[in-house]
């Protein structure tokens, strides 16, 4: 009798330990779940940041092209351009195209200089000078830069 009941506290202080080392397990896989999904956002964002320097360093380019594009009116030229902007999207940006006339942003927009204007024209685009460049799901490459309506000045 007595032999049982040592062998049941036995079976009962092991069964605990199981259980504990159960609990120790499921713990550490969550953590080292948690750890691969952190490290996997965190490369994501190291990539994203790279991709975004070497996007800000190519932009001035696109952009001269862009600009000979209008005087040269060449169909090879602007297939280029197409192909390259086909690229950044391909690479998860888009563009900032704002219109004249449409609410200032600033999280997208730049204000490079601000002109003269109707009363209901405040805080709204009078031109844009230059598209900008975002991640489709994170932040801006380059504000687009434009002009903007403001009290107190003539045109």
């Amino acid at each position: 009798m007595k032999n049982k009941k040592v062998q049941e506290k036995k079976v009962e202080k092991e069964g605990k330990e199981v259980g504990e080392l159960k609990n120790q397990l499921a713990r550490a896989l969550a953590d080292y779940d948690n750890l691969r999904r952190r490290t996997e956002e965190e490369k994501s964002i190291w990539i994203k940041f790279a991709t975004g320097k070497f996007i800000q360093s190519l932009l001035p380019i696109l952009d001269a092209i862009e600009a000979s594009l209008t005087h040269t009116k060449d169909q090879g030229l602007a297939i280029a351009v197409g192909q390259l902007k086909d690229l950044l999207a391909s690479e998860g940006l888009e563009e900032i195209k704002p219109k004249k006339s449409e609410e200032f942003d600033e999280n997208l927009e730049e204000a490079i200089e601000v002109v003269g204007g109707k009363k209901e024209d405040f805080g709204k685009i009078a031109e844009v000078v230059m598209s900008g460049w975002k991640f489709k799901d994170g932040p801006v490459i380059r504000h687009a830069k434009v002009k903007v309506y403001q009290k107190g000045l003539d045109n």
